[in-house]
C-alpha cells in the first residue's frame, strides 16, 4: 500500500457502516478499541491479491449454486471496480473498515447493494487473510529474488574484471593465505545462490490455498476448495482445515530466509567498510554511493554499507517477533495473527533496498590491486605450502607443521620474511626443500597451487565463475516466471 493510501487508511472518512459483526452486540466498541484493533493501515497493502482471491470465491460460490452466473458476473465487475479504484487512489476508507478485507466487501457493496452481502458465504476472514498473505509472499518472493540475483550478477562481473588480481583471505581477520580477487568475490556469490534457493523452497510449500477452511472448521456450503486453489493457480488445497487458518509456517520460513540474505548482505557490506579504510586501502567508493561528514571535509564515508549492516537487526529481529507470536498460540486462529504482518513487510522491504543499494556500490567502486597485492606477499602467507611441499616429500604433516613453525618464528625474531629465506636454509630445515623451485613460494605460485575443485587456482575459479552464471541463470527463470496466481 503506498504512502497516500496509508495516510487514507490512518484517517477515514467520517460517514459510517456498521461492523460486519455488529449483530451479535447490543452496543458499539469503547472509544480507542477500533483504533487499537484496526489493521487496514498496516494490511491495506494486500488489496491486490485480496481481490484476486475474491474473485476465487466468487467463481466457488458459482459453481456451488449459491451465486447465479449473472450474480458472479456483476461481482466480478465490482471487483474490477474496486480495483481500478485502489490503482488510481480513489478508494476511501471509512471508520468501520476493520482491515482491508472489510473495506473491500464494503464497497462492494456499496457498488453491488444486497449481492456484496453474498460474497463472504463460507467465507471467514481467517481463512481469507491467510489467503491473502500466501498470495503477497509467492510474489514478492519472485521479486525479491531478483533483486538478490542483481548483486550476485554483479559481484561475478566484477570478479571477472579482476583476473589474477590477488589479495590475501583471512581468517581470525588475519592473514592466512594468498587468493584471487575473484576467488574471494565469488565466496559471497554463492550464500546469495543458497538464498534465492530458499526462496523458492519457501515457495513450494507456501502455494497451499486456505480457501475453505472457513474459521476453523471448514463449512458446510458446498464450496470446492479444490477449485478455488486451481482458479489462483496454487499447488493444491488445505489437507486440515484448522491447520489452513492457524498456519503461518510459511511466513516463518520466508521470514528465515530474509534474515540470512540481510546476514550475508551484511557481511559484505562489513568488507566493503573495512577495505574501503586508509588501513587496508583495498577499494576507493564512487561518489555516487559514498556520503560526507557535515564537520570533517575530508571524509567519504561508506554509509550504504553501514545501513545495509545496521538494518539487519531489524530483519533478524523480524524473525524472532513472529516466532514469539506463535509459540503459545492454541489452535486454531487467533487475533494474535494480525501481528504477522508488519514484520513481513519491513523485511521485504529492508532486504530488497540492501540488495539494490549493495548493488550499486558493489558496481561502481574501484579495486586497488596494488595494496592488495602488496598484502597479499607480506607476512607468511606461503607456510602452508612450504608445509605441503614437506608432506609430499613423505614428511608426516603434523611434523612438516613443527619444522615450519620454528623457521617462522626465527624469521620473525630476525624480522624477515618467508621470501628472504636462503636455499640453504631451506635445506638445513629439510634436505628435501633443497630443490624446491625458488618461485614456488611467491604469492602467485601459492594461489596457482590450490587446484582442487573450488579452490583459489585460476583454472578453478574461472569453472568456479561457470558454475556460478548457470546457477544464477537457472534462478532467475524461477524468480522471472509466474507467480503462482498467473501461473494458468
Amino acid at each position: 500500500m503506498n504512502d497516500e493510501f496509508a495516510k487514507k487508511a490512518e484517517a477515514p472518512s467520517d460517514h459510517e457502516s456498521p461492523m460486519a459483526w455488529s449483530g451479535r452486540f447490543a452496543s458499539g466498541p469503547v472509544d480507542g478499541l477500533m483504533s487499537f484493533s484496526r489493521s487496514v493501515a498496516v494490511d491495506g497493502r494486500l488489496w491486490s491479491v485480496d481481490i484476486e482471491g475474491s474473485r476465487a470465491h466468487v467463481g466457488a460460490l458459482e459453481k456451488a449454486g449459491v451465486v447465479s452466473p449473472d450474480e458472479a458476473s456483476s461481482l466480478r465487475d465490482a471487483l474490477t471496480q474496486v480495483a481500478e479504484e485502489f490503482t488510481t487512489s480513489q478508494f476511501d476508507f471509512l471508520d468501520a473498515d476493520e482491515d482491508i478485507h472489510m473495506a473491500i466487501e464494503r464497497r462492494l457493496t456499496e457498488i453491488v447493494g444486497d449481492l456484496g452481502r453474498k460474497i463472504h458465504a463460507g467465507r471467514s476472514r481467517n481463512d481469507q487473510v491467510a489467503l491473502d498473505l500466501r498470495l503477497y509472499l509467492l510474489r514478492e518472493a519472485r521479486e525479491l529474488a531478483v533483486a538478490v540475483l542483481g548483486l550476485g550478477e554483479t559481484l561475478v562481473d566484477r570478479a571477472a574484471e579482476t583476473g589474477s588480481s590477488l589479495l590475501p583471505g583471512y581468517t581470525h581477520l588475519q592473514r592466512a593465505q594468498p587468493v584471487l580477487v575473484a576467488h574471494h568475490l565469488l565466496a559471497h556469490v554463492w550464500p546469495l545462490i543458497r538464498d534465492v534457493g530458499r526462496l523458492r523452497d519457501a515457495t513450494s510449500r507456501a502455494e497451499i490455498s486456505p480457501l475453505g477452511a472457513g474459521a476453523l472448521a471448514g463449512t458446510s456450503i458446498p464450496i470446492d476448495p479444490e477449485f478455488a486453489a486451481a482458479e489462483l493457480g496454487m499447488s493444491g488445497q488445505f489437507d486440515n482445515s484448522m491447520d489452513a487458518v492457524a498456519d503461518r509456517d510459511f511466513v516463518a520460513e520466508y521470514l528465515f530466509a530474509m534474515a540470512l540474505i540481510q546476514v550475508h548482505l551484511s557481511r559484505l557490506a562489513e568488507e566493503i567498510v573495512i577495505w574501503a579504510t586508509d588501513e587496508f586501502n583495498f577499494v576507493s567508493l564512487s561518489d555516487e554511493w559514498s556520503t560526507g561528514s557535515s564537520m570533517m571535509p575530508q571524509k567519504k564515508n561508506p554509509d550504504v554499507a553501514e545501513l545495509v549492516r545496521g538494518r539487519t537487526g531489524r530483519v533478524v529481529g523480524n524473525l524472532v517477533n513472529l516466532l514469539v507470536v506463535l509459540k503459545g498460540l492454541p489452535l486454531a486462529y487467533n487475533r494474535d495473527l494480525q501481528e504477522d504482518k508488519e514484520p513481513v513487510f519491513d523485511s521485504i522491504s529492508v532486504v530488497k533496498e540492501s540488495a539494490i543499494a549493495l548493488t550499486g556500490l558493489m558496481a561502481t567502486l574501484e579495486f586497488n590491486f596494488a595494496p592488495m597485492e602488496q598484502a597479499a606477499a607480506a607476512g607468511y602467507s606461503a607456510a602452508t605450502d612450504l608445509a605441503e611441499e614437506l608432506v609430499m616429500a613423505g614428511v608426516p604433516f603434523r611434523e612438516a607443521h613443527r619444522l615450519v613453525g620454528e623457521l617462522v618464528f626465527k624469521l620473525e625474531q630476525e624480522q624477515r620474511g618467508l621470501e628472504a629465506v636462503t636455499r640453504d636454509e631451506l635445506s638445513e630445515l629439510h634436505p628435501a626443500l633443497s630443490s624446491i623451485d625458488e618461485n614456488r613460494l611467491r604469492p602467485s605460485s601459492v594461489a596457482a597451487a590450490r587446484v582442487t575443485p573450488g579452490g583459489t587456482a585460476p583454472a578453478a575459479v574461472e569453472n568456479q565463475m561457470s558454475k556460478a552464471q548457470g546457477a544464477i541463470a537457472d534462478m532467475y527463470r524461477w524468480a522471472q516466471g509466474p507467480p503462482a496466481s498467473d501461473a494458468q
